[in-house]
């Protein structure tokens, strides 16, 4: 299932939390903290200004991003993957 966002959004692919510890302890589901970390796979065209003008956005398909803890709504396509559509506002950073 192909999905295009709209605007401002993003569809964002959600890397999994680690399983491991650097220390080597192995952590249940309930111990790992949501994750953070993603990579973009779909962009939409732009947020529209008041001018009338679209802004194109700073993310592309295939960055890494960091974004906000609790931002985006969660969506689980047909093929069982999960994925998140969030604002381009609620990304924090590009992981280069």
């Amino acid at each position: 299932m192909a999905i295009q966002p709209l605007d401002d959004r993003i569809v964002v692919k959600v890397l999994e939390a680690k399983e491991v510890t650097k220390g080597g302890i192995l952590l249940p589901d309930t111990a790992k903290e949501k994750p953070q970390e993603g990579k973009v796979v779909a962009v939409g065209e732009g947020k529209t200004l008041e001018s009338g003008q679209i802004k194109a956005p700073k993310v592309k398909v295939g960055d890494r991003i960091l974004f906000a803890k609790y931002g985006g709504t969660e969506i689980t396509t047909n093929d069982g993957e999960e994925l998140l559509i969030m604002k381009e506002e609620d990304v924090l950073a590009i992981v280069k």
